[in-house]
């Protein structure tokens, strides 16, 4: 059975038990407590908490199944041995309210042994502490169902979550085979915030397995990358490299591929900082590197149509070319240390954009008491260094301008910034003339880069919606409309008909800023306190970039102007 039928026969098995299939929602989550999507719940979160409606968005279904795209950080160093990932596929399905651990504990039972023709090992439940108690419900439906092997277990085992700082999370039951842990049962009975544990009002359920490791265990390998989803990467790697470094390219160009799909770009913070770290440990051990990116468009381009090779590589060639352009000069300095501890080792990455990873391994003997916590800590004194220069430069935590949406730390930046802002005004003006009144925002971020808008639309916009939107922004903007705002009581701003973000808090009066000749007549209208560009030609050519799925129901757009 190859990778692609058990994706399918996972949704299929869920699709048949009344679940909804929702697809991959980004690596690059709308939850800013989380720098990447770790895990399938993730796109589901506001379903567990009851800030969305899953039965009125989907109605007649009893949850959702979902392959998601998912992408953990903290395994960076790992890879290269026979289990560790930084990107993998989570199969998954989802309940909230809809059902609970018999039908959740059943449907597993179901799959792993009818569907799939497994034999399970063992199971695991939790054991309880002092405040959750033993999840004896579990064990007792697994015993129902013939299971004999039922080990208990502590927290680290078998409590999870929340994903980031809080959210839902619960006991878990665990199913073993081979050996192996391959699925993950969570049942969603509490919410976590601050460290403190309050019971749902809505019971849920959250599973997550491994689509890597379920094939590992299906087609009867000894690890991931003897599965058909790895071993056309590492057999299409140059011959002379160790396993090791096959391994390693072969999860890097996925995660790298994948990465820039979803709109990250090479940088040094957060999400791109990642994406650098893997393109550069790429480049310093890799050849022929072009043919692996093809092979990864090959192995999941049906199922991701976002890949596009050639966005890919144009990514990966640009940020080749900038880093060979010190990767000499960095090497050469690394041979002339007799030993590399962390502050040399950052000075590196300062200098020459060596990452970690990089020095460690070429670095050899003289790098074995180089640790990633030591370099690390360096890294933050560096940033905290910098952060001090621009509080001293600019004021407050060294932006500009950081209202929580526009971030900017200088003058160049603030005038992009504000272009992009009114930009994004327009933009959505445009989405709803082309789509209708249901979109609604559901939050923006804006850099020097680049805007970012999720709206609530239940599917993905056609090219030409897309061309639509992008067209009348451009109209707009050539019109020169002028861009005003008044200030007046909330209600009475209300009655104006301005559009303003459901989830925010305002004060008692608020800003209406409105883009043409009078509030009354204007095309945009919104709560906001701005800044905006006094008229609309100042914001130059418009341009999407992306659009993707947030989450569930929700769209994504990334826009620029020029």
């Amino acid at each position: 059975m190859t990778s692609g039928d058990l994706r399918k026969k996972f949704i299929e098995f869920f699709k048949d038990k009344g679940h909804a299939v929702v697809p991959s929602s980004s690596l690059v989550p709308d939850d800013p407590s989380v720098l990447l999507t770790t895990a399938g719940m993730q796109q589901f979160k506001k379903y567990f908490t009851g800030e969305l409606d899953f039965k009125k968005e989907y109605p007649g279904k009893v949850g959702a199944v979902s392959v998601q795209k998912c992408f953990r950080t903290s395994d960076i160093d790992e890879v290269g041995d026979e289990t560790h990932l930084t990107f993998f596929e989570m199969l998954g399905n989802f309940s909230f309210g809809g059902y609970f651990k018999e039908d959740a504990i059943r449907w597993a039972h179901e799959f792993i042994t009818k569907a799939l023709g497994l034999k399970i090992d063992y199971v695991s439940v939790f054991e309880g502490d002092a405040e959750v108690p033993a999840d004896e419900e579990s064990e007792k439906i697994w015993k129902s169902l013939g299971v004999e092997t039922i080990k208990r277990m502590g927290t680290d085992d078998n409590f999870w979550g929340p994903t980031g700082n809080e959210g839902p999370c619960g006991p878990t039951t665990e199913i073993y085979v081979n050996g192996v842990e391959v699925w993950n049962l969570v049942f969603n009975e509490y919410y976590s915030k601050n460290g403190k544990l309050e019971s749902l009002k809505t019971k849920g359920v959250d599973t997550g397995m491994g689509l890597e490791r379920l094939t590992t265990v299906v087609q009867k390998k000894k690890n991931i990358f003897e599965t058909d989803l790895f071993s056309p990467l590492t057999e299409a790697a140059e011959p002379e490299l160790s396993e090791r470094l096959k391994r390693i390219l072969a999860d890097h160009v996925r995660a790298v591929s994948f990465l820039i799909a979803d709109g990250v770009r090479p940088s040094n913070k957060e999400a791109g900082y990642i994406l650098r770290r893997l393109m550069r440990r790429m480049i310093v051990h890799g050849k022929g590197l072009e043919k692996l990116f093809s092979k990864v468009v090959e192995i999941y381009g049906s199922n991701y149509p976002e890949l596009n090779e050639q966005v890919i590589l144009s990514e990966f060639g640009k940020e080749n070319e900038k880093f060979q352009k010190t990767l000499k000069s960095g090497l050469r300095e690394l041979d002339k240390l007799s030993a590399v501890e962390a502050e040399a080792a950052f000075k590196l990455y300062e200098s020459y954009g060596l990452p970690f990873e990089v020095i460690k391994e070429l670095g050899g003997d003289k790098a074995l008491n180089l640790s990633r916590a030591e370099f690390d800590r360096e890294f933050a004194k560096h940033q905290a260094r910098s952060r001090a220069g621009a509080e001293k430069k600019f004021g407050g935590h060294g932006l500009l301008l950081d209202t929580g949406e526009l971030k900017a730390v200088d003058e160049r930046e603030l005038k992009i910034v504000t272009r992009l802002h009114t930009a994004t005004h327009l933009m959505q003006a445009a989405l709803r003339e082309v789509l209708g009144p249901e979109v609604k925002q559901n939050g923006s971020d804006i850099t020097a880069e680049r805007t970012r808008f999720d709206f609530f639309f239940p599917r993905k916009l056609t090219d030409e919606e897309k061309k639509k939107v992008e067209d009348l922004v451009n109209e707009k903007i050539k019109e020169d409309l002028p861009v005003s705002f008044v200030e007046m009581p909330i209600d009475e701003a209300k009655k104006t008909g301005a559009l303003y973000f459901f989830k925010a808090k305002y004060s008692d009066k608020v800003k209406v800023y409105y883009i043409g000749t009078d509030l009354n007549s204007a095309w945009s209208r919104e709560f906001c306190g701005g800044p905006h560009v006094s008229h609309t030609a100042e914001v130059g050519h418009f341009k999407i970039m992306k659009e993707e799925s947030a989450a569930a129901g929700i769209r994504r757009l990334r826009a620029t102007v020029e």
